[in-house]
């Protein structure tokens, strides 16, 4: 019997900010200042380990994600480095830029800024 096998997992986040979309078209209801409650998943894949029969301890994934918490959480989001227009599809790439080196295995951010609209980021 083979017991090698790939998963992908997910930790959920959240956090609440500001923004307002500078390039988006003149009168744009988006160009305003406004807030979300963001929704991050981060996701990682690859094979379970045999031994531990984990691909690896959300916790983590936590851990790595924690000092993005905190520079993310209840901020203006414009007036972070880096998110000077910080659409859903931009700040999925900050945040993959920022977690790649601690979490190898990371294969997709999702990006939930309404119940209904969502972006998946992959490299």
């Amino acid at each position: 019997m083979d017991n090698s096998f790939s998963v992908a997992l997910q930790k959920e986040f959240r956090f609440e900010a500001a923004h307002r979309l500078p390039m988006a078209p003149a009168n744009h209801k988006c160009g305003r200042l406004h807030g979300h409650s963001f929704r991050i998943l981060v996701e990682v894949s690859g094979p379970v380990s045999p031994h531990t029969g984990w691909l690896m301890d959300f916790g983590d994934i936590k851990a790595a994600f924690a000092p993005l918490m905190d520079q993310l959480d209840h901020r203006y989001l414009n007036e972070i480095s880096g998110l000077e227009n910080p659409t859903s599809e931009n700040l999925a790439r900050w945040i993959w830029r920022r977690l790649k080196a601690n979490l190898p295995m990371l294969s997709a951010i999702t990006i939930e800024e309404t119940c209904t609209s969502r972006c998946i980021y992959r490299e």
